[in-house]
């Protein structure tokens, strides 16, 4: 049972992680069609990916110690 809900809320976090990012995405875009240049956008996009990075290592790595 408890691995069930581990795994239910693994996937939660997992999809929330993948919802991050996509709207990370579309803020970019949205940002490019305002004028800012791409260069500014990567950068931003890169230091907003990093906190989801980062979240997705955790995850990751108490998936390997749970196992």
């Amino acid at each position: 049972m408890k691995n069930k809900r581990q795994n239910a809320s693994q996937k939660a976090i997992a999809l929330l992680l993948i919802v991050q990012t996509t709207l990370i995405g579309v803020q970019a875009e949205n940002r490019i069609q305002q004028g800012d240049s791409p260069t500014e956008v990567l950068i931003w996009m890169i230091n907003q990916c990093i906190p989801v990075l980062k979240q997705a290592s955790k995850l990751e790595d108490k998936d390997k110690k749970n196992k």
